[in-house]
């Protein structure tokens, strides 16, 4: 995908005071690290699940290998472990040439509450949304500008999305009358079909949860890996036409797009 990149999951916030907030790492995680100067922190990684696309950056994340930054990565509680000892599965032999423990940075591992808590400027929120695994959506707000990410969801799973009380959508709250909702858009409404399940979304599930949850902008992400630019395109043209006037704006999420609020 020439166009629209083919990185996997990797979102960087700029909070009002100018410290970052970064949503999952995955590979798109590697260039921002390196565009870091060294030194500056302390780095906050939220994580929204551990499924690998997800993750599979980190051991390329330039400030992990900086012994003078300080990295702090959040990700999901789960029964089967500390997330240490999650990620460690993967950072380790011998998939990893070092030990996440041997990491030269000062690295700290925190399980997101799934209540509020404050990183600078920001109150975050999380929650457990719709997905294979223990699977994180945040909303993150800073003033008056309110951020939901929901990069893998299936909302519609067992539901209508359209005629269900919206406490009852997975991921509703998080996405209430977000400024710019961040959501997971996979498949077309006819691959959707052979797919159920799999916790991703069709394009029109997408909108109509945006919809139902009020979302003023909406940048449709995780994009299918067969799609190609044309496909892209394509569904970007099926989604501004089922706007009906309720965002003012949506688009397809690209590699390196700037959207300020």
């Amino acid at each position: 995908m020439e166009g629209y990149g083919g990185n996997t999951a990797c979102v960087e916030l700029t909070l009002s005071d100018g410290s970052e907030v970064i949503l999952d790492g995955g590979t798109g995680i590697r260039q921002l690290g390196h565009a870091r100067s060294r030194g500056s922190s302390p780095v906050h990684v939220l994580l929204t699940h551990l499924h690998l696309d997800h993750i599979q950056g980190l051991m390329f994340f330039a400030p992990l290998f900086d012994p003078q930054c300080e990295v702090c990565i959040w990700g999901p509680p789960a029964l089967d472990g500390p997330l240490l000892a999650r990620l460690g599965r993967y950072i380790s032999a011998p998939l990893a040439p070092v030990e996440i423990r041997e990491l030269p940075a000062r690295v700290s591992f925190e399980e997101a509450k799934t209540n509020a808590w404050t990183l600078g400027p920001a109150l975050v929120e999380a929650a457990f949304v719709n997905h294979r695994g223990p699977t994180l959506g945040y909303r993150i707000t800073d003033g008056d500008a309110t951020i939901a990410y929901i990069p893998d969801h299936e909302p519609a799973l067992g539901q209508r999305l359209a005629h269900s009380n919206s406490e009852w959508i997975s991921g509703s709250v998080l996405a209430r009358d977000a400024d710019l909702l961040i959501h997971d858009s996979q498949y077309t409404d006819r691959e959707y079909r052979d797919h159920i399940g799999w916790g991703h979304c069709a394009l029109s599930d997408a909108m109509t949860f945006a919809q139902r949850a009020g979302a003023r902008r909406v940048s449709l992400f995780h994009h299918e890996p067969l799609h190609d630019d044309a496909a892209l395109d394509s569904l970007g043209e099926e989604a501004r036409a089922l706007n009906d006037g309720c965002f003012e704006e949506v688009s397809l999420a690209r590699e390196g797009q700037t959207i300020e609020l």
